[in-house]
């Protein structure tokens, strides 16, 4: 377990989203390979964590095959417009068995779930047991969205904060391990993004104008995810929030995070239902012509 975790997490009592530089490094090891090539040794440093991770996955997919487990991790990623949600998905998971992942994005709600509660949609999207998810967005859209447009009245949305603490709660205690990450961008970094967006026709098919619109509202967002990351940062879930102007530092830290997470789950291969030795006779019995 390293300490990464200690470092990003959210202490709801003093954290403060205007105090975290979206361009540190916090937990980044002082060798000599990463004052060399940061970039080159975060690349290799992710790709190593990847084969841990695939370990794990293997493990968790494992043990829910011989229904001896109700374990089953999500990793949230919540973030300003173009702060780096989906490349992060690419990265960390690029070694996963795609088998065992489930990868959600959260859009507005569709008329069937303006039909429900704002929880509903979510626990549907949950992974099963022995995956391994992926949230791109929330539940927190309707504490940061929701709020920022006033889109329900105050007195609705300001009680989602309990509500989403018991749920994750409920969720905990039924298995779930929930990694919640928060990816924090600068303005000039979103910016720059932007601009990249429309230098590169590759990537127009990234750019919404809307989130120029959007851009105009960055400080009721922070605001915003203040009281999110603060509200709902509690002992069983607590929030990160990774500096994520240098996507090798993010990349790298989600990863050390996500890693984490699932070593303390520490999943392990269930024992054989059947007698090894028995079953070892039996295959070598068998005909090698067929």
């Amino acid at each position: 377990m390293t300490q990464l975790r200690e470092l990003l997490a959210v202490e709801a009592g003093s954290f403060r989203l205007d105090k975290v530089d979206p361009r540190g490094t916090p937990g980044l090891p002082d060798s000599k390979a990463v004052r060399k090539d940061p970039k080159a040794w975060a690349r290799e440093a992710v790709s190593s964590i990847g084969t841990e991770l695939a370990a794990y996955q293997e493990k968790l997919f494992a043990s829910a095959k011989s229904e001896r487990t109700d374990r089953r991790v999500l990793l949230l990623l919540q973030a300003m417009d173009c702060g780096g949600k989906d490349g992060t998905v690419r990265s960390v998971f690029a070694g996963l068995n795609p088998t065992g992942v489930e990868a959600v994005s959260f859009g507005p709600p569709t008329d069937e779930e303006k039909q429900h509660d704002f929880l509903w949609r979510i626990e549907r999207a949950l992974p099963a047991v022995g995956h391994v998810g992926v949230f791109n967005r929330s539940q927190y859209e309707d504490v940061l969205v929701v709020r920022v447009h006033g889109l329900v009245p105050e007195d609705v949305w300001s009680q989602r904060y309990e509500q989403i603490n018991a749920f994750e709660t409920a969720q905990a205690e039924a298995g779930l391990t929930l990694v919640k990450v928060m990816l924090h961008i600068s303005p000039e970094e979103q910016r720059q993004r932007l601009l990249d967006r429309l230098d590169d026709p590759t990537k127009f098919w990234k750019y919404n104008p809307g989130d120029v619109d959007e851009r105009a509202r960055w400080d009721d967002y922070q605001e915003a995810y203040q009281a999110a990351l603060t509200r709902c940062s509690t002992e069983a879930n607590p929030w990160f929030v990774v500096p994520a102007d240098r996507k090798w530092y993010r990349n790298w830290a989600v990863a050390t995070l996500l890693r984490d997470a699932m070593a303390a789950v520490d999943p392990g291969y269930p024992p054989a239902d059947f007698d090894v030795e028995t079953e070892r006779q039996r295959v070598r019995a068998l005909s090698q012509g067929i």
